[in-house]
């Protein structure tokens, strides 16, 4: 993925992708986003593992992953707050596109008004400890998806994807083709069909309106 793919994988929402990628792609919804109206976030992962209680492996792939970058991390705990506002204010100056982290973080009214994209499970006053090695830009499972470096990560209010990077191209041309598809479709078209489906669906399953009533 260049810097200039960024824009079209942005232009589609997770729910696009998820209609192409299916389930074990979409992670776990109790990672979300962190401030209200966040920008959909999109980009190559750079991925972090920490162990429980300790940040020191996130702190260090800031200075590390290249601007653009999403950065996924795998946290041990949700104890410990993976980082806090002068992080993610340095995250946001080098380029770093945003943190997709199964975890928590800290400092979130200065994360919000700094306007950083943070994807997590929630918030924690207590900062973590940097006295271990985990690993970084090797393959993590974050959210119940595994993701690889190079991965592309998308993100808003509607959930996070992960793209296999060996499918990107073909996953968002056919996720752009049925984003398309349903722009040009009316909602009264739409809806004839959506009908047609569900009762094929009931008589195949031998619903009769007498079961609708028990």
């Amino acid at each position: 993925m260049t810097k200039n793919d960024i824009p079209k994988f942005a232009a589609l929402s997770p729910t696009d992708y998820a209609d192409v990628l299916g389930r074990s792609q979409v992670m776990e919804f109790g990672i979300r986003e962190l401030w209200p109206r966040i920008p959909r976030l999109a980009g190559p992962a750079y991925t972090v593992h920490c162990p429980a209680g300790d940040n020191l492996m996130l702190h260090a792939a800031i200075y590390r992953a290249a601007p653009g970058s999403v950065i996924v991390v795998q946290a041990g705990d949700v104890d410990y707050a993976m980082a806090g506002g002068n992080v993610c204010a340095i995250a946001q100056n080098r380029g770093i596109a945003g943190f997709v982290v199964d975890g928590v973080i800290r400092d979130l009214a200065e994360v919000r008004e700094a306007q950083f994209p943070v994807f997590a499970r929630g918030v924690m006053p207590v900062p973590g400890h940097k006295k271990q090695l985990g690993t970084i830009n090797q393959p993590v499972v974050c959210g119940g998806v595994r993701v690889s470096p190079g991965d592309i990560v998308v993100a808003d209010e509607e959930g996070i994807v992960v793209i296999p990077v060996a499918q990107q191209e073909a996953v968002w041309q056919a996720a752009r083709q049925r984003s398309e598809a349903d722009a040009a479709r009316s909602l009264t078209d739409w809806e004839a069909n959506h009908r047609a489906k569900v009762e094929q669906a009931l008589q195949s399953l031998g619903f009769t309106e007498v079961d609708s009533a028990l």
